[in-house]
């Protein structure tokens, strides 16, 4: 883990194209949303580290189960929000998994990721993580099977929802969406508009690697 290099700097997460201060939307995006009358859903999107440094780490815990290792990879999330110097978020969500997927997995690594940022990010404060705001109404074709950009977004949409318990205290709040890997970013841009949609002041993203399609 110490020899884990942290990404030196952060990209628009919609051209992924334009260097942007902490992962932030670039001026030509934000323009193009302008233009279509649409504020971008997701604010931000932090990414720890290259996928080639960690892909096998990553496997091992997404499919050999080794839950254990949510830890460490939660701790290399904190070390790159504490690099880019990003405000403190409201709440922590992970993007929730499937039921079938939990029954066969036995946990939903993504939230194992945001405990273990919630426990570190500021010492002594634990940053509430709320895994109950979400969940994903359904069963989809995991996103690196696809290769497509638009089978991808047609593949997540509509596929998350807020359950009728969540809370609505989530309006006005700045909240930090957490994930293992992202490719085009479909899955968390569809988290980010459920939660835009009741009210969330700020949504980013924050993942280990972006994988390349």
């Amino acid at each position: 883990m110490q020899k884990i290099s942290l990404l030196s700097f952060q990209v628009c997460p919609y051209c992924e194209k334009e260097i942007t201060p902490a992962g932030g939307i670039c001026e030509k995006c934000k323009r193009q949303s302008f233009e279509k009358n649409s504020a971008p859903a997701l604010d931000g999107l932090l990414s720890a580290t290259e996928y080639r440094e960690i892909s096998k780490l990553v496997h091992l815990f997404k499919y050999n189960f080794v839950f254990e290792l949510g830890v460490p990879l939660g701790k290399l999330i904190t070390r790159s929000l504490w690099q880019n110097n990003l405000p403190l978020p409201d709440l922590i969500i992970p993007v929730p998994i499937h039921k079938r997927k939990l029954k066969w997995r036995g946990f939903n690594q993504a939230e194992l990721l945001a405990k273990a940022i919630s426990q570190n990010l500021t010492p002594g404060i634990e940053i509430p993580v709320n895994a109950n705001l979400l969940y994903r109404k359904k069963y989809t074709k995991a996103q690196m099977k696809i290769k497509a950009y638009k089978e991808r977004l047609v593949n997540v949409s509509d596929a998350f929802a807020l359950k009728e318990t969540a809370p609505k205290s989530i309006a006005g709040q700045r909240i930090l969406i957490v994930d293992d890997i992202a490719t085009t970013g479909a899955t968390l841009l569809e988290c980010a508009k459920v939660l835009k949609s009741a009210g969330a002041k700020e949504v980013v993203g924050a993942i280990i690697a972006r994988q390349k399609i």
